[in-house]
């Protein structure tokens, strides 16, 4: 059987919308859903009214993963499959569908649904008329349209996230890129010790030479992250730190112990010319 419906919807969205397996079980007509069936296999039961009779069946609707044929709203093509018993006798039914999604601009701009299907059924439906049966499939086509239409204005699919490839993503400005940061900091370090180098008072260790770039590293490394503030105040580290300068009570500190040993050295050389004295 062969038949074509239309949905008022862009191929993308209802593409999207046949994807839901819970979704495409609840459009279809006289289908009363299970609360604790798996999201991805529906299960429940399907009444399906040939002719002057309903038949009740029990079972469950999977669906395939869609094949796109090209980009934007090109065609589309998936599959659905559903298996079921008869709930009141011994008959089983089996049905594939293919859909084939396209774009539609009559009556108006949506997706015409192209739908070939097969059918295998033993028990009441394959003692029904194929008149009958074609008529039913019809009428329950063009219904499940109607039913996924009012059912994408009530719950819209989420659309995703554009998908961006590895040249289309944002750059981060230069300020953020941590390199330019300990470009910036290692100029800033020699400019201090330029500025070092000029006044007096300063003085360095040729002893630390060998140990000043594992220093300056370090210096760099804890330096990065702060502000541009805290950097031009930081004081310099390494080589370029400065040596402090001499307490200024130095010179009385000396001289407070230089007295007492001049007065010790002279109370000795005149006790030994009195010796000397004495003997002569």
């Amino acid at each position: 059987m062969e038949h074509e419906v239309y949905v008022p919807f862009p191929v993308r969205t209802v593409r999207q919308a046949l994807t839901d397996p819970e979704r495409v079980a609840r459009c279809v007509p006289g289908v009363q859903l299970d609360a604790d069936a798996a999201p991805h296999r529906p299960e429940g039961r399907l009444r399906l009214r040939i002719g002057s009779s309903t038949i009740t069946y029990r079972g469950s609707l999977t669906v395939g993963e869609p094949a796109d044929g090209g980009p934007g709203d090109a065609a589309a093509e998936l599959t659905v499959e559903a298996k079921g018993t008869e709930s009141v006798g011994d008959g089983a039914v089996a049905a594939t569908l293919t859909v084939r999604l396209s774009p539609a601009t009559d009556p108006g701009p949506g997706t015409t649904l192209a739908c070939a299907g097969t059918v295998h059924s033993d028990g009441r439906l394959a003692e029904a008329p194929d008149r009958s049966a074609e008529a039913a499939g019809r009428r329950l086509l063009d219904r499940f349209a109607e039913n996924l239409a009012d059912d994408l204005r009530q719950r819209p699919v989420a659309e995703g996230p554009a998908r961006t490839g590895v040249f289309d993503a944002e750059v981060p400005p230069p300020s953020l890129d941590p390199l330019s940061d300990e470009d910036a900091i290692e100029e800033a370090d020699l400019a201090d010790a330029g500025d070092a180098a000029e006044e007096p008072g300063f003085a360095y260790d040729d002893d630390l030479d060998e140990v000043a770039p594992a220093e300056a590293a370090h210096a760099r490394r804890t330096m990065i992250g702060r502000s541009a503030e805290e950097v031009d105040h930081a004081p310099p580290r390494g080589r370029y730190a400065p040596v402090p300068a001499p307490e200024p009570n130095a010179t009385s500190l000396t001289l407070r112990w230089a007295a007492p040993a001049a007065a010790v050295v002279l109370a000795s050389a005149v006790v030994v010319s009195r010796v000397l004295r004495r003997r002569r």
